[in-house]
């Protein structure tokens, strides 16, 4: 296998679509389509490339490296859970954003802090597309009307490093927010760049457990009943937690709730591609700060809401310090088991990844090239059971699906248009 490009990372199902190759690419020659049954992909404009490689240097989909220092972690959540130094529960102190925010809305009032204290003067993350609202398109925040509006989670295909050029060109000191696999795009390109690293000033990752295709969102609007043309405002999640899927159709006034999270997630989460399967970082090891779902807790629905806050290194700790000593974050210290006892999913997919990309293996489909993540360490952690499913289910997979025959992405792009 001859990874050139990351037209080859997508055609082999590697790709994440974070969008950092397109940031990154220095003749500007990549553009990112929205394959909907897939996810967002990276397409040449013209074939006349330099072959640099940058584009496949930067891509988290085929390379994954942990090279953080090891001082300050706890050592014993290290091999499933990445780089911990400190675990918090805690919300947003406004009230506006705890309630429309996903759980707590902990990762907007990261963002208010940025922007209120200086720190930041722009924030980068995903907010709906005015034009088709129940997709997702890269914004840049200025202030709290604007993060207002974006809050919630989106389950939808979203590349926020598309956004990496224009951070880079910008003086402006900005905090990124994204999935596990964007915030690892993000240090990546800093490696490359070093512009970045003194342009982001925090990467703040939401927990993610795979992001369905655009085709999961057209299945959720059929089920109920909403034309995808009529819809004026959506919504996964928010307004209460852990919320519903809301929507306003067009000459209606307000949102109206449709579905419960819990019952949209059992249908979206069928749409989510390969590589989402693949995937050994669920709660943003990458990051500064990563913010989830404190699940252990009982939800009853009328909770407004509360986060899992993980600080990752000294500079998630110290921007976590300074936005709760400055009000903008309420904090209470939490211990491991708030986080094992919250995504205990996460730890089981990760530790059937060794046995999934083995089976590929055998298969002679390529796979991502991990280092650092205990994967073979976490697999012996399962019981027997366990260990089958994830090489015998995944050998069936495979074959049933033919993912060892490269994809011919401009075809399925032809037939889509």
């Amino acid at each position: 296998m001859a990874i050139r490009s990351v037209e080859d990372v997508a055609a082999y199902r590697m790709c994440i679509g974070c969008g950092a190759c397109a940031a990154m690419c220095p003749e500007e020659n990549i553009e990112l389509v929205d394959l909907e049954h897939d996810g967002i992909r990276p397409f040449k404009k013209n074939q006349q490339c330099q072959n640099c490689v940058k584009c496949v240097d930067v891509c988290p989909g085929y390379t994954l490296e942990h090279t953080q220092p090891g001082a300050g972690i706890d050592q014993r959540l290290r091999k499933t859970w990445g780089p911990v130094r400190e675990i918090w529960e805690g919300y947003a102190a406004d009230k506006d954003l705890r309630y429309h925010g996903s759980s707590g809305a902990a990762a907007s009032a990261l963002a208010l802090f940025g922007l209120k204290s200086g720190t930041a003067r722009g924030v980068v993350h995903i907010g709906p597309d005015p034009d088709t609202p129940w997709k997702s398109r890269t914004e840049v925040a200025h202030g709290f009307k604007e993060l207002l509006n974006r809050t919630g989670s989106r389950y939808a295909p979203a590349s926020p490093c598309d956004a990496l050029r224009t951070v880079r060109e910008s003086d402006e000191p900005v905090v990124f927010i994204g999935k596990p696999c964007d915030v690892a795009a993000v240090r990546r390109a800093q490696q490359m760049d070093p512009v970045l690293s003194e342009r982001i000033v925090c990467l703040v990752s939401i927990f993610c457990a795979g992001t369905p295709s655009t085709n999961g969102t057209r299945e959720l609007l059929r089920t109920l009943d909403v034309q995808p043309e009529h819809v004026k405002a959506f919504r996964f999640r928010g307004r209460g937690w852990p919320g519903h899927v809301a929507i306003q159709k067009r000459g209606e006034r307000g949102l109206t709730d449709m579905i419960s999270y819990k019952d949209s997630w059992h249908m979206l989460q069928r749409f989510r591609p390969l590589r989402c399967h693949l995937c050994p970082d669920g709660t943003g090891e990458f990051a500064d700060i990563a913010c989830g779902d404190p699940w252990y807790h009982e939800v009853t629905g009328e909770d407004p809401g509360r986060s899992l806050v993980i600080a990752r290194t000294k500079t998630g700790q110290e921007y976590l310090r300074r936005a709760h000593e400055a009000g903008f974050i309420r904090l209470q210290k939490s211990g491991a088991y708030a986080l094992t006892g919250s995504q205990p999913n996460l730890a089981q997919k990760r530790g059937a990844l060794w046995g999934r990309l083995s089976s590929l293996s055998l298969l002679g489909i390529p796979t991502p090239r991990y280092k650092g993540f205990s994967l073979f360490g976490n697999w012996l952690g399962l019981d027997m059971a366990q260990k089958l499913r994830s090489v015998i289910g995944t050998l069936r997979r495979g074959l049933q699906r033919k993912y060892y025959r490269k994809r011919d992405l401009h075809e399925e792009k032809k037939l889509q248009d």
